[in-house]
C-alpha cells in the first residue's frame, strides 16, 4: 500500500475506472480487501473493522472521494463545455451551485448516517427537496435564485441518491447515478428543474443500467425523461427545451454506445493490419481488456483469437479464459473455441493425428459450452480412436475402429437433422475427412489381420450383446427366433396381454430385448428401458422424468422416432399424470404404430416403492395397460409371477410368461465356430462337444469359455483348440466368472444352497428323499438341477456351475 498524495489520487482514478469499465476486476479487488464486500455494499457498514483492516478503511475513504468529486467535476466540465459551444456563459454558474450542493449533501448524509437510520436520512432528503421546490415557487428569476436552486437541488439529489457514496444503493450505483445526474445538470445548466430532473433520470438509466440497447436506448431514455420531466415540472417552455436537452444528454447517456465506435475501429485495424505471427503482442490490447462490458458486437475478435492460436496457443487460451471469466464476452470466447476446434480437427491427416486431437484441445472445458456440443462428440471420438490404436491385437484395433466409424456415421446423421447451417458447414467436411481416414485404416488393418496368425478375440463375455447395427455379418447373438415371433404376435392381439420375460441371471434377457428392433416388424416400436438405472431416482418425479428420457432415447435408437419429453417442471406438479398424457401424445404422433415398453430389471421398482412408500409407479403402469390400447408392457426380470411380492398380483393382470433359457445345440455350435464372418476354424469337433457339455449351451457360459480359450491359444501362439485346452482353462473361467456364479448361488434360500454344497462333489447323480422333493422342484424351476432317467435321481444342469459349487464346498462355504 503506497503512501503519498499522488498514489492516493491514482488509486481513486483507478477505482472510478473499474466501477464503469472493469466491474469484474472491481469485484475481485473488493474480495481481496474483505470477502463481505460487493459493488453494492457500503463499506462504512463495516466501520468497526477499519482498525484491524487498513485496506478496508483506505477503500472506504477513496470511494467517498470518488463519489463526491467525480459527479461534481463532470458537471462543471460539461456545463463549461456546453456554454462554450453555445456561447452562453451564464448557465455554468447553476451547475457549479449544484455541484456544491452535491458535496454538501454527501457531507451531511455522512454525518446523518453515523447517527440516524437510513429511514431518517430519506426523511431529511425529502425535507430538503421540498425546501428546494419552495424556493423555486417563491423566488424571482435572478442569479441568486439560480444559485439557491442549484444548491438546493444538489443537496436534495445528493442526499437522496448519493448519501455517503451510496448508503442505500452501494458504491457502484452511487457513482453511476451521480455521474448521470451531473451530466444531465451539467449540460442543462440553468434549465428549469423539472426538465433537468427528467433528463437526470433518462441519463441515469442509460449510464447506471449499462445501456443494454446502445446509443438508441440512451437517446430514447433521454427524450422520454426530458419530456416527462418538463411536463411534471410545469415550467413554461420546459417541454421544448427538455426535448432538445434530453436528446443531447440521451446521446451522452448512451456512453457505452459512444465508446463502442472507437473499440470497433480499433478491432478492425487489429484484424486488418496485424500479422498473425505478431498477434501475441496485441492480444493484451483487445477492447475487452479495457472495457469488460461491451454490449454491441465487435466483429473479427473471435477469428483474430483463432488465428493467434495457430502460432501462440498459450496466449490465445489465456485470452479466452479472460473473456469467459472476467467479461461479458462469453459468446466471443465460445465462437473462438469453435473456430480453433474446426481448424485443429480439419488439420488431422492421419489416424494418429486424430487420436492426438483430444489432447491438443483438452483445455476446452467439458461439458462443452452451449454452441460447442458437437465438439464434445469429436473429442470423445478422438479418445476412442486413441484407445483403438492401443488395442492388444490387430483384431481388437479393427473392432474398436468399426465402433468409432459407426459413431461418426451417427454424428453425421445428427448434424443433418439439426438444421444449423453454420455448424453443418464447418463440421461437415471434418466428418467426411475423418471417415475417409478411418476407412483407410480399417482396410489396412484388415489386410494385416489376414496375414496374422493371431486368433481374433470377438467373443462377448459379460455385457449384453447389442449388434443391431451389424446383424448381417455378426453371429454372436444366436437363437430366440420363436421368442421374437411370439412377442410380436402377442403385441398385436386385442387387447394385448402384459408380457413377462423371465429367466436366470446371464441367460440373455437383456440381449434379447436389445435385438427386438431388428427382429420385429416396423409397425411395432420396441422401447428398451433399464429400470435399474431409472430407479436410482429417489423421488417419484425423478423416476417419471428418467423414464421419459429413456423412452425418448429408445424411440430414436429403435425407429429413429424423435420424441420430446415434457419439461421438468411438469413432472414436479404431477409426475405420472404428465407421463400418461405424454403417452397419449405419442400415439397421435405415430398413429399407425404400437409401442412395446420393455422394462428390464423391473423388480427394481420394488425398491422405489419401499423408499417412497407409494405405489404410484405401479398404478401408472396398470393405467397404461387399461387405457393406452396401443401400448404393450413387457416386464423382464429373473422372477416369475409366483416368485414376486403378493401386491404384484394387482398389477400383472392378464400376464403371459415367456421364459429365456438355454440355446439349442445347433445355435451354440454356430456361436462357437462362426461368431463373426471369416472366423478361422480353431476348434476340433471334440473341443466343440466339450464346450457344449461343460456349458449346457447357456449363452453367457459359452461366450466366457470361448473368450478364455482364444486368450489361452494366443498366449501359446497356437491356432487349434482341443478338449484338453478346454479342461486347462476351467480354473481361469471360475475365477473370471466367479461373481456371476456366486450371485446365482447366493440368491438361493439357505436350505437350497446347503443342499447343493453337500452334493456338488458327487460324481454321479443326486439321490433325493421324499422330504426334499419340494426343494428339488424349486431348484429345477431355477434351472440348476434336472431329473435324470432314474426315479428320484437328479443332476446339475450346467457342469461348469457344479465345478464352482464343488470348489466353494472345498473352501468351506
Amino acid at each position: 500500500m503506497q503512501t503519498g498524495l499522488w498514489p492516493y489520487f491514482v488509486e481513486c482514478c483507478r477505482l472510478l475506472y473499474w466501477i464503469f469499465f472493469k466491474p469484474y476486476t472491481f469485484e475481485q479487488y473488493l474480495k481481496r480487501i474483505d470477502s463481505r464486500l460487493t459493488k453494492e455494499t457500503n463499506p462504512f457498514e463495516y466501520k468497526a473493522d477499519f482498525v484491524s483492516n487498513p485496506a478496508l478503511r483506505r477503500y472506504a475513504r477513496q470511494a467517498w472521494w470518488v463519489t463526491a468529486l467525480a459527479p461534481a467535476a463532470t458537471m462543471v466540465l460539461l456545463s463549461t463545455l456546453f456554454s462554450w459551444i453555445f456561447q452562453d456563459f451564464s448557465d455554468w454558474s447553476v451547475a457549479i451551485a449544484i455541484a456544491c450542493g452535491w458535496l454538501m449533501a454527501l457531507i451531511v448524509g455522512r454525518l446523518l448516517n453515523e447517527k440516524l437510520s437510513q429511514n431518517y436520512v430519506f426523511i431529511v432528503s425529502i425535507a430538503i427537496s421540498i425546501a428546494a421546490f419552495t424556493i423555486l415557487f417563491f423566488l424571482d428569476d435572478s442569479v441568486a435564485f439560480d444559485v439557491a436552486v442549484g444548491v438546493a437541488v444538489g443537496v436534495a439529489f445528493g442526499v437522496a441518491f448519493g448519501v455517503a457514496f451510496g448508503v442505500v444503493f452501494g458504491v457502484a450505483f452511487g457513482v453511476a447515478f451521480g455521474v448521470a445526474f451531473s451530466v444531465a445538470f451539467g449540460v442543462a445548466g440553468g434549465v428549469a428543474v423539472g426538465v433537468a430532473v427528467g433528463v437526470a433520470f433518462g441519463v441515469a438509466f442509460g449510464v447506471a443500467g449499462g445501456v443494454a440497447f446502445g446509443v438508441a436506448g440512451g437517446v430514447a431514455g433521454g427524450v422520454a425523461g426530458g419530456v416527462a420531466g418538463g411536463v411534471a415540472g410545469g415550467v413554461a417552455g420546459g417541454v421544448a427545451v427538455g426535448v432538445a436537452v434530453g436528446v443531447a444528454v440521451g446521446v451522452l447517456g448512451g456512453l457505452r454506445g459512444v465508446f463502442w465506435l472507437p473499440e470497433l475501429l480499433w478491432m478492425v485495424w487489429l484484424n486488418s493490419r496485424v500479422d498473425p505471427k505478431e498477434s501475441v503482442k496485441v492480444l493484451r490490447w483487445l477492447p475487452p481488456r479495457f472495457d469488460q462490458r461491451i454490449y454491441l458486437p465487435l466483429p473479427f475478435m473471435a477469428s483474430f483469437i483463432a488465428k493467434a492460436f495457430q502460432t501462440y496457443p498459450d496466449a490465445a487460451q489465456e485470452t479466452i479464459t479472460y473473456l469467459t471469466t472476467s467479461t461479458n464476452q462469453q459468446r466471443v470466447a465460445t465462437r473462438a473455441m469453435a473456430l480453433i476446434a474446426v481448424n485443429e480437427l480439419a488439420g488431422c491427416q492421419s489416424l494418429r493425428e486424430i487420436a492426438a486431437a483430444a489432447d491438443r484441445l483438452g483445455w476446452i472445458p467439458l461439458p462443452a459450452p452451449k454452441g460447442l456440443e458437437l465438439l464434445q462428440a469429436f473429442l470423445e471420438l478422438s479418445q476412442g480412436i486413441r484407445e483403438a490404436l492401443g488395442g492388444s491385437s490387430v483384431y481388437r484395433q479393427l473392432e474398436l475402429l468399426k465402433t468409432r466409424q459407426q459413431s461418426l456415421t451417427t454424428l453425421e446423421q445428427q448434424l443433418a437433422v439439426q438444421g444449423n447451417t453454420r455448424t453443418a458447414t464447418e463440421f461437415g467436411p471434418v466428418i467426411r475427412q475423418w471417415s475417409v481416414i478411418l476407412q483407410t485404416a480399417q482396410r489396412t488393418l484388415t489386410e494385416q489381420a489376414r496375414n496374422s496368425t493371431e486368433i481374433p478375440q470377438v467373443y462377448i463375455a459379460g455385457p449384453p450383446v447389442d449388434l443391431t447395427k451389424n446383424t448381417t455379418t455378426d453371429n454372436r447373438f444366436q437363437g430366440r427366433q420363436e421368442l421374437f415371433r411370439e412377442i410380436e404376435s402377442l403385441s398385436f392381439t386385442d387387447p394385448p396381454p402384459v408380457l413377462l420375460l423371465y429367466g436366470g441371471r446371464r441367460t440373455g434377457k437383456t440381449s434379447t430385448l436389445k435385438q427386438l428392433p431388428c427382429k420385429v416388424g416396423p409397425e411395432l416400436t420396441p422401447l428398451f428401458v433399464d429400470v435399474q438405472g431409472a430407479a436410482t431416482a429417489i423421488t417419484l418425479s425423478g423416476l417419471a422424468q428418467a423414464l421419459a428420457q429413456r423412452i425418448a432415447e429408445a424411440a430414436r435408437q429403435s425407429r429413429n422416432l424423435q420424441l420430446r419429453p415434457p419439461q421438468a417442471d411438469e413432472f414436479d406438479r404431477d409426475p405420472f399424470l404428465t407421463l400418461q398424457r405424454w403417452f397419449t401424445e405419442i400415439e397421435k404422433i405415430a398413429p399407425n404404430k404400437r409401442f412395446l415398453l420393455c422394462l428390464d430389471e423391473f423388480e427394481r421398482l420394488e425398491e422405489l416403492v419401499t423408499e417412497t412408500g407409494s405405489r404410484a409407479p405401479l398404478n401408472f403402469l396398470r393405467s397404461v395397460v387399461q387405457n393406452c390400447k396401443r401400448w404393450i408392457l413387457l416386464f423382464s426380470g429373473s422372477h416369475d409371477v409366483d416368485e414376486l411380492n403378493p401386491y404384484w398380483d394387482d398389477y400383472l393382470i392378464n400376464t403371459r410368461s415367456l421364459r429365456v433359457s438355454y440355446l439349442e445345440q445347433s445355435e451354440a455350435e454356430q456361436l462357437i465356430r462362426h461368431p463373426v464372418a471369416n472366423f478361422p476354424e480353431i476348434y476340433t469337433d471334440t473341443a466343440v462337444e466339450a464346450i457344449i457339455r461343460l456349458t449346457r449351451c447357456q449363452p453367457y457360459f459359452v461366450q466366457l469359455v470361448c473368450f478364455e480359450l482364444v486368450e489361452f491359444l494366443n498366449k501359446q501362439e497356437r491356432t487349434q483348440a482341443t478338449p484338453d485346452d478346454v479342461e486347462a482353462i476351467i480354473p481361469k473361467i471360475l475365477e473370471v466368472g466367479g461373481s456371476t456364479f456366486r450371485e446365482r448361488l447366493n440368491t438361493l434360500p439357505d436350505s437350497d444352497r446347503r443342499f447343493l454344497l453337500d452334493h456338488a462333489e458327487q460324481a454321479g447323480s443326486i439321490v433325493a428323499t421324499d422330504e426334499q422333493r419340494f426343494l428339488l422342484r424349486r431348484l429345477i424351476r431355477k434351472e440348476i438341477l434336472e431329473a435324470t432317467s432314474m426315479q428320484n435321481h437328479y443332476q446339475f444342469q450346467v457342469p461348469l456351475f457344479q465345478r464352482f459349487v464343488a470348489q466353494c464346498a472345498r473352501e468351506g462355504w
